[in-house]
């Protein structure tokens, strides 16, 4: 995953080029941190991806680049993830979103009527739970992010120390079953 991870990630270069990029955030790109690929560095930057691609549409990726900045995270990971709101998407991972807080807020959720959502009008009474279940959604999303990464990262090395481990005794059982007439010395 690793090894997929560094070909489809742009490089450290290429952003620092981007000139709408650099102009935004400047020599903090230039941190060696925001690009590497460890435990620490890609589950912080899931957690970052994960909570930003709840909030509302236009600044997402500045916020989570912003976020991935200041916690000296996986900058591509962070941004990457949070284009998975896409018009597809997002429809439902908002309705959910506003149904949370809707739920939180004690309100009754309204349907999901398409024309209902296209009225402006009614955007002032849907305003404050789907911000609200954005932000709960956005924080459990986070942190679910962050423990799985975690796990996933543990559980794949152990799995490699574990492989080690037995080409080890394999190697050192091998060398034992030999008769010492044909050892080298």
């Amino acid at each position: 995953m690793k090894k997929w991870l560094k070909r489809v990630i742009p490089t450290p270069k290429a952003i620092r080029e981007n000139e709408r990029i650099s102009n935004v955030f400047g020599k903090l790109l230039h941190d060696p941190n925001l690009w590497h690929l460890n435990r620490r560095s890609v589950a912080g930057a899931v957690a970052i991806g994960f909570f930003a691609m709840f909030l509302i549409f236009p600044a997402q990726s500045l916020i989570a680049a912003g976020f991935a900045i200041a916690l000296r995270v996986n900058l591509p990971i962070s941004v990457a993830l949070v284009w998975t709101t896409n018009p597809v998407t997002s429809p439902p991972m908002f309705y959910f979103a506003y149904v949370v807080g809707c739920w939180i807020l004690g309100h009754e959720a309204v349907g999901f009527d398409f024309h209902f959502w296209l009225d402006w009008h009614n955007w002032l009474e849907v305003i404050a739970p789907l911000l609200l279940g954005s932000l709960i959604c956005g924080a459990v999303c986070s942190f679910a992010g962050y423990l799985a990464i975690q796990a996933i990262w543990r559980w794949k090395l152990m799995r490699q120390i574990r492989a080690r481990k037995e080409r080890y005794r394999a190697m050192a059982a091998s060398r034992l079953s030999t008769p010492s007439s044909n050892r080298q010395i």
